[in-house]
């Protein structure tokens, strides 16, 4: 069962590099001042994988909910790497299914109450990476 307020990007091509959207919308989720530890879970519906793509699905920690007032701190919590195998390494291409990579929203030792998902995308992508994604905390 997955908790509806913790969906952070609902189905939808991504194909050049933004933050995740539910129906449309920015998907902020607040988590709160205190320690959290969780999965953030991905389910790949379709990657493309042709040569040199890489999507780099991070799920970010803020300490401004809104994430884009200047003097916000942004942090990587914990990076999901897909794409083809000549840029993630190892000799096997990223493919559907689902991923789970685990986080904390401390970093350095500060808490991070706000939580994102950003998709930086490179390579030469046509088609990109469609998937959905949520925490369970």
């Amino acid at each position: 069962m997955i908790d509806s307020t913790m969906i952070m990007k609902d189905a939808g091509l991504v194909a050049a590099s933004a933050a995740a959207t539910v129906a449309s919308a920015a998907k902020i989720v607040n988590v709160g001042e205190g320690l959290v530890e969780g999965l953030l879970v991905v389910d790949v519906s379709a990657i493309e994988v042709d040569a040199n793509e890489l999507y780099a699905i991070a799920l970010q920690g803020s300490d401004v909910a809104d994430f884009d007032t200047g003097s916000e701190v942004i942090v990587e919590l914990a990076v999901l790497n897909l794409g083809a195998n000549e840029v993630i390494g190892g000799n096997a291409d990223s493919a559907v299914g689902r991923y789970t990579v685990p986080f904390r929203n401390e970093y350095q030792g500060t808490i991070y109450p706000y939580v994102r998902v950003y998709t930086t995308v490179s390579g030469t992508v046509a088609t990109g990476i469609n998937f959905k994604a949520h925490i369970q905390a």
